[in-house]
Parts: C-alpha cells; sequence; structure tokens
C-alpha cells in the first residue's frame, strides 16, 4: 500500500518523497519525464543565501535549509551509496566602491547574529589566483554557501529513496496523499486551475567548462555565477529569461554570460566549454516557494516555486512537506503558503 504519491521527480518532488520514507512511509514517486528531467537536470547548483539583513520567515526558513544541508546530503549518500557531490565550499563576490565596501563591513555583525554565529560573512582582500576582479580590490567571502551536483543530487535521492523501499516509475495511479511537484508545467497548470496566474516558467542557460577548482569556493557578480565542482568541472550560469521563443536552446545571451565569467576571473580564459544547458525554472508568482495543502483539494498539497534556490531549499522543503502530509504537522511561513500567490 503507498502512503504517499509524489508527483514530479524534480529536487522538490524527490526530497519530500525521500524525507516521507525516511519517516516511515510507503512512497511512489511519478514522472513521465523522469528524474531531474527539468530544472533540477541542470549544470549550476550553488546553494547561496540572501544577504544578512532585513530578516523575515522566508530568509530564516532558506538559512535553516542551507545549514541542514551537509548533514542532509551526507545521510542522503549513505542511504542510497551515491554521491550528490555536495560540498560547503563558500563564495566570493567583488565588492564594487566605497560604498558598497561599507555595506559589506556593516553586514559582518549582522551575519553573526542572523547566522547564529555558525558561519561567517567577511571583507577580505582580493589576492590569489581565484580572486576575481574586484575595482575596491576586496571581495566578500561568506562561509554558508555551498555547492552540490544537481543531476548527482537527483539520482543520489532516487537510490535513497528506493533504498528505502520507495518507488520511482514514469507511469502509476494516485494512491494515498498526492503531493503536486511538478514544477513549470504545473505553475501553468495550476494557474489554470485557480484561474489566475500563480506562476511561470522562467528560462536558464548554463555551461559546463574543463577547469578543474574543486575545492576551490564558488564566485558571484554581476549576475555571473562560477562554481566548482568535484569531478574537475566548473559549471557557469545563468541567464534568467522571461521572454524565449525555444526553451531548450543555447544562444548568444550563454555566450555573454561566458565572456563576462572568463574576463571576471583569469582563470577561466582557456577553459573550454564542454556542455551547454538551458530550460525551465518554476518562478512563483510571490518570489517564494509555494508549499502546503492544495486550497478545495482534501489529501492533495502543492511543492512548487523553487525558481533559482529550489536545490538549496530542498532539504528544508522535504522535512516541511513530510511533517504535513503525514502528521499534520503544519509549520509552513506564511510567505510560503499556497494563498500568498492567490
Amino acid at each position: 500500500m503507498v502512503d504517499v504519491t509524489v508527483r514530479g521527480a524534480g529536487v522538490f518532488g524527490l526530497a519530500v518523497a525521500y524525507c516521507a520514507a525516511v519517516k516511515g512511509a510507503k512512497v511512489r514517486v511519478v514522472d513521465p519525464n523522469g528524474p531531474g528531467a527539468g530544472a533540477s537536470g541542470g549544470l549550476a547548483g550553488a546553494l547561496s543565501p540572501h544577504v544578512p539583513e532585513n530578516w523575515n520567515d522566508k530568509k530564516a526558513f532558506q538559512f535553516d535549509s542551507l545549514a541542514l544541508g551537509e548533514d542532509f546530503w551526507r545521510q542522503v549518500e549513505a542511504t542510497g551509496g551515491v554521491s550528490p557531490g555536495y560540498l560547503r565550499s563558500g563564495r566570493l563576490q567583488p565588492i564594487a566602491d566605497q560604498r558598497a565596501l561599507d555595506f559589506a563591513r556593516a553586514r559582518t555583525q549582522t551575519a553573526q547574529e542572523l547566522w547564529q554565529g555558525r558561519f561567517d560573512w567577511q571583507v577580505i582582500e582580493a589576492t590569489g589566483d581565484w580572486a576575481p576582479v574586484s575595482p575596491t580590490g576586496y571581495l566578500i567571502h561568506d562561509t554558508l554557501t555551498a555547492r552540490i551536483a544537481p543531476r548527482r543530487a537527483v539520482a543520489a535521492l532516487v537510490a535513497a529513496i528506493r533504498a528505502l523501499g520507495g518507488e520511482v516509475t514514469d507511469d502509476a495511479p494516485d494512491a494515498g496523499k498526492v503531493v503536486w511537484a511538478t514544477g513549470a508545467a504545473g505553475l501553468a497548470d495550476l494557474s489554470a486551475h485557480f484561474g489566475k496566474e500563480v506562476g511561470g516558467p522562467i528560462k536558464g542557460q548554463a555551461a559546463l567548462v574543463a577547469l578543474d577548482a574543486a575545492d576551490r569556493p564558488q564566485i558571484f557578480a554581476g549576475g555571473v555565477l562560477i562554481i566548482p565542482h568535484e569531478d574537475g568541472t566548473t559549471a557557469i550560469g545563468s541567464t534568467s529569461e522571461r521572454d524565449f521563443d525555444a526553451p531548450d536552446n543555447c544562444d548568444h545571451q550563454l555566450d555573454d554570460v561566458l565572456a563576462r565569467a572568463r574576463a571576471l576571473l583569469p582563470a577561466l580564459a582557456d577553459a573550454p566549454v564542454i556542455e551547454r544547458w538551458a530550460g525551465l525554472r518554476p518562478r512563483a508568482r510571490s518570489l517564494a516557494p509555494m508549499l502546503g495543502p492544495w486550497p478545495g483539494r482534501p489529501g492533495h498539497f502543492i511543492a512548487n516555486g523553487g525558481f533559482k534556490i529550489g536545490i538549496g531549499m530542498a532539504p528544508g522543503v522535504g522535512l516541511a512537506m513530510a511533517d504535513l502530509v503525514l502528521d499534520d504537522n503544519d509549520r509552513i511561513p506564511p510567505g510560503f503558503r499556497i494563498e500568498a500567490n492567490l
């Protein structure tokens, strides 16, 4: 007997199924396109925090998810035997001018308070061969940011679910309680169901280059991410496109991101591109994940809208949704509730 059916085998759906299985539920994940067919099959894998200021329930939930990451992914790997490529690698950000430098230094103490003394936000000099170009000669270095290999994370969750007796398949009927984690396509279906736009797809493009910097921190500047992975590759992304004709095609916009990344970090200058990726990411109208019971549809739940931060939020989303679905323990922040998008 199946206790929970999860529709959608992206990182949200798989994390919910995994956490439910850990709690002893019999789970089934159903996705006609297979695991990681959407945004969760991308290349980047940046698990990055919001700026530590103007704290609210959304930022607190994200912080808790990121802080949980190391233990969560270690347990996933131990359960299923597949590494997700996780590392709390930290992040470097160039500081553009004196005003930004003053703000960055002021946030050092704020981060200590809001990040509970567990992680640092520091201003450091831009030195060494991995330092991005910085107009002021200084960088922000935070130690909360982590990285993960998205496709390996999906594979690790699938392996862990199966090791716990769960099922991941491309076709099966609903059984038990049903969690809808159907990504960008699911947001369109939800908009039609509710008669108003609750979110939509945003196209992203990223690339993978052959540069081995596995233990280096990731870099973020001007919308460009540079993320070293443990397999000897480095991911570069990403675009954020509202208007697009071909959701799966890479174009000149990715070329521009690559050019800016090479200008930002000279170490990338001669690194060949080995893969290009484009896909649709689910962006909820509220800009936060949509989590909770499906209004007016008893026994059905929604976990969608991860957008850029979905994979970093997966531990918190999985645990909170499993508690809600199995134990009726509702700890979803108000800003994440379905009603926030209606």
